[in-house]
């Protein structure tokens, strides 16, 4: 937005002001020290990463199982959008879940994939 102002010296002054950008949605996935993986919305992912590990307005489930480690995000249209995926991906099993995080394009209908698990843990080592 550009707004005129008239100095006192008759001048014209151009000042420019930038109109508050919509705030970027973020679905975002973290492994918890226990290894399970919490999924969530914000629009401002560094910062709810260190809410989880500072316990301060962290979510109840990570609380009890700091640290987490970021392992996934992405970029949504909207607020809705990301509380639809979140809602999405907190419906993948397990192996679903660890699909994404290695990039494989899955939808929720795809059916699951045994021993998946046992390729990634969140920690980059096998688990069995």
């Amino acid at each position: 937005m550009i707004t005129w102002t008239v100095r006192r010296d008759g001048l014209r002054a151009v000042k420019m002001t930038q109109k508050a950008l919509p705030a970027s949605w973020h679905v975002y996935m973290v492994c918890c020290a226990d290894g399970s993986l919490y999924t969530g919305v914000t629009t401002d992912v560094p910062r709810r990463l260190a809410q989880h590990n500072a316990g301060s307005a962290g979510a109840r489930y990570t609380r009890a199982r700091r640290p987490v480690t970021l392992v996934w995000h992405e970029t949504a249209a909207s607020r809705s959008a990301a509380q639809q995926r979140e809602a999405a991906i907190k419906r993948f099993s397990r192996e679903q879940k660890l699909r994404l995080l290695v990039g494989d394009n899955i939808s929720q209908n795809q059916p699951d994939i045994a021993g998946t698990s046992a390729a990634f843990d969140g920690y980059g080592s096998s688990r069995k």
